[in-house]
């Protein structure tokens, strides 16, 4: 109930009209007190201290005089109106000086009862002057003197018992009664009145302030007001703008990450300085052939996955945590086949701080190398055979020369040129290949007939087919379509293929030549019966100066580079040049364009 802003207000404000009219009641009461005591032992001090007309009538007494205790009653009446007396609150009484007992009295409303206790009286009685002590917490007021008159001793005593004031206390706490009353009901309608002049705008901000934290930006509170609490909604409404801007913000940059994470090629994993994973991105996971759940710290969850499970293998977790700012350390890793360089480095935030992991995966440059490393091999391998030959056949005319027959002469001759050729033949297609690699060489693009390449390329190798004695046939289908390519370069592939089948299919074999069309695509497939290719090898087939029976291939002139100019030739067309995998010895190899040329996209 009283954690309402209203009930505080009002309770604070009923405690405060409490609280002024206790103290200014108290304080009335007690003026009033004061006063009264002070004007009773004033006037007092004033008639008997003060007035010596007085005091000599009071202790002269008249010739003849039998009652001097009447006489001096009879000279108090005449001093009613400056002592107060009124017969009722307040009366004189003339005592004997000797026993005390009362002698005249104003008093006529009762027998006096003297208070023999009181401190005055009892000085009087004692013969001592100082009867004017006051004391406010006595019920009564009072005063005595001793006075000698002629032969005999009297006690004058004024005695006050504080009716009047009782009286006039009584109707003073009545109307601070009655003020507090009505001043509480005014003071409960003035505090609901404040309280929601100043609660409804801090409801306002409070249901602003719910629907922010709801994340409700948009909601704009009204400045009713140029107070306080009006600058206080201006600077609330500022506020969330400005949080809506920067919670835009961090959002943005917080999709770039995710964004970034989520399709960066390089695997990440980002651990705790607990070693628990709070990160792990797509590659990651797929990298290490394993899922990587995030692990919940907050809750108190156990991780199944964390870093000494993932890494603690490469680094232990202190010693990566250790390592200084703009450092790291470095690790490999091989999964399924796969070769993994990793770098480790710790990451600090404001008190906090982890473990961050990146993983590259190296396997494809390391083949690269491997490939650079075999190529400057079988380059060096493939120049140095002819170069020696052509060294030793040199030699071996320039020690004998007029020394052999011309015949055995003609014979070396022959054997140098060949080399030489030999070795034009893989500096042109090294040169081919470079130029490929480089973007260097365009192709020529051109409308042209597919049919008429195919069977322009099976009659200019006919010859050489029948020369080793095999059955080569053409199979084209009717009314083949152009294509666009470069009309020079594809020719160059048929051949290649062709070729290839005449060379490493056994003398009187058979070599099947068919061209098609399917869709908007035209094919060409050659197929023998040769010695083929072992599954194990198929894969690398195309790859550059790759033979599977290198004695045989040397034998026959190739330079293991045929292939891989074929394919990188239809891969610039965008087609498809691949094995054929058909039951039965021999090889089938399918070549594929699209009739549109590069660029056109297929259905």
């Amino acid at each position: 109930m009283f954690r309402s802003l209203h009930m505080k207000l009002v309770l604070i404000m009923t405690l405060l009209i409490v609280s002024l009219m206790t103290v200014v009641g108290a304080f009335l009461i007690n003026s009033v007190v004061s006063y009264y005591i002070h004007d009773f032992y004033t006037r007092m001090e004033e008639v008997f201290g003060q007035d010596a007309d007085l005091m000599a009538a009071l202790r002269t007494p008249v010739e003849g005089e039998e009652n001097g205790a009447k006489q001096i009653a009879m000279i108090l009446e005449s001093y009613n109106g400056s002592l107060g007396v009124d017969g009722r609150n307040r009366n004189y009484y003339v005592l004997d000086g000797q026993t005390g007992r009362c002698l005249e009295t104003s008093d006529t409303q009762s027998d006096p009862i003297l208070d023999f206790s009181s401190l005055n009286l009892s000085l009087a009685l004692n013969g001592k002057d100082g009867g004017y002590e006051s004391d406010v917490s006595s019920r009564y007021m009072d005063v005595a003197f001793p006075i000698e008159r002629g032969e005999s001793d009297y006690i004058i005593y004024i005695y006050d018992n504080r009716a009047s004031i009782s009286d006039l206390n009584g109707a003073l706490i009545d109307l601070i009664v009655k003020s507090l009353f009505f001043g509480l009901m005014i003071s409960v309608l003035l505090s609901f009145l404040m309280s929601k002049t100043m609660v409804i705008p801090i409801e306002r901000l409070t249901e602003g302030a719910e629907r922010v934290a709801e994340g409700d930006f948009s909601y704009k509170l009204e400045v009713a007001s140029r107070d306080e609490i009006g600058i206080l909604t201006g600077t609330f409404n500022a506020m969330a703008q400005q949080l809506q801007e920067t919670l835009t913000e961090v959002e943005n940059e917080r999709n770039k990450l995710d964004t970034l994470f989520l399709y960066m090629t390089n695997g990440v994993v980002a651990f705790s300085a607990s070693g628990a994973v709070i990160h792990a991105n797509p590659a990651a996971e797929e990298m290490l052939g394993r899922p990587i759940p995030v692990s919940n710290e907050e809750q108190g969850e156990e991780p199944s996955y964390n870093y000494e499970f993932l890494f603690g293998d490469i680094a232990p977790l202190h010693d990566v945590l250790a390592v200084e700012a703009n450092g790291c350390l470095n690790g490999t890793r091989e999964v399924n086949g796969r070769s993994l360089e990793l770098l480790l480095a710790p990451f600090y935030r404001e008190r906090q701080g982890g473990v961050l992991v990146v993983i590259h995966d190296v396997t494809q440059q390391r083949k690269t190398e491997e490939m650079r490393r075999e190529f400057v091999a079988n380059v060096s391998h493939e120049l140095r055979t002819p170069l020696t030959n052509i060294r030793s056949y040199a030699e071996t005319l320039v020690d004998s020369a007029g020394e052999i027959p011309p015949e055995m002469e003609k014979n070396f001759l022959s054997v140098i040129l060949a080399e030489s050729d030999r070795m034009t033949h893989i500096v042109q297609d090294l040169l081919t290949l470079s130029r490929f690699d480089s973007g260097h060489s365009e192709l020529k693009m051109a409308p042209f007939s597919f049919g008429q390449a195919v069977e322009d390329v099976y009659q200019a190798n006919r010859m050489e087919a029948q020369r080793h004695g095999h059955d080569m046939r053409l199979l084209l289908e009717e009314e083949l379509p152009q294509v666009i390519g470069d009309r020079e370069r594809i020719v160059q592939v048929m051949m290649n293929v062709i070729s290839n089948s005449i060379k490493y299919t056994p003398d009187n074999g058979k070599i099947l030549i068919r061209a098609g069309r399917d869709g908007n695509w035209v094919w060409m497939e050659v197929s023998d019966n040769g010695i083929g290719i072992p599954v194990e090898d198929r894969p690398r087939i195309f790859e550059r100066f790759y033979r599977v029976d290198k004695a045989r291939s040397r034998e026959s002139g190739g330079t293991g580079l045929g292939l891989s100019i074929a394919k990188e030739i239809i891969d610039r067309h965008e087609g498809v040049l691949r094995l054929v995998d058909r039951p039965g010895p021999g090889l089938t190899v399918r070549m594929e364009l699209k009739m549109e040329g590069p660029g056109y996209e297929t259905a």
